[in-house]
């Protein structure tokens, strides 16, 4: 819940990746996001999908109760002493049409993921672990970035580079969490099962 909420906020900065051979731009989230496709796939692995639906939706309402909240703090009257409104203004002020992008990209690319990693589950058997966290995780955030930047940022800032971008930083990272995922299952146990260590953490 919270890598999804500041991702809204951190949405309002876009920033550079130079990879050596190329330069790509992307909102600051991209980083953020692309955890949260990890999680999912993580709590899909070790609780199937109908918990993980069920954390999307959590995420979901996480995301409402800023935008009101935000909503209400900005058309609040500042105390005359107070000199930041501008500042203020300036980051929490995109932050709406952040959020109803995000509402939409994430709801519908993280419930591919989900769909599309207990396919996969279920197509080998429970084994390769790496390919359904890979090929589930690669479409929906494609799917992500499409959605996400056309909504949020149409009209303001060059889509197609930032689309380009963010799907490219998305993937590396996608393809870092692959150890982090196996890890998660060392920790937790195999699906079905609950390691001791698994109780401790729910305790």
């Amino acid at each position: 819940m919270t890598l999804v909420v500041f991702a809204n906020i951190a949405a309002s900065k876009t920033i550079t990746f130079n990879l050596g051979f190329a330069e790509f731009f992307a909102p600051a989230t991209v980083l953020i996001f692309s955890v949260t496709f990890l999680l999912t796939d993580i709590v899909n692995e070790q609780f199937g999908k109908k918990e993980t639906q069920r954390m999307i939706l959590i995420a979901l309402f996480s995301q409402i109760a800023l935008i009101t909240f935000s909503y209400l703090v900005l058309k609040t009257t500042g105390a005359p002493f107070f000199e930041n409104q501008a500042a203020f203004e300036a980051v929490f002020g995109s932050v709406p049409r952040i959020i109803i992008a995000s509402l939409i990209a994430f709801y519908i690319s993280e419930n591919i993921d989900a769909h599309l990693f207990q396919w996969l589950k279920n197509l080998t058997h429970g084994k390769h672990l790496w390919m359904r966290n890979t090929f589930s995780s690669i479409p929906a955030m494609f799917i992500d970035s499409i959605l996400f930047v056309t909504i949020a940022f149409y009209g303001v800032m060059p889509v197609v580079p930032l689309i380009t971008g963010q799907s490219i930083i998305k993937w590396l990272v996608g393809i870092i969490d692959i150890p982090f995922m196996y890890l998660s299952r060392a920790v937790l146990g195999k699906s079905g099962r609950t390691s001791p260590l698994s109780i401790d953490v729910i305790k």
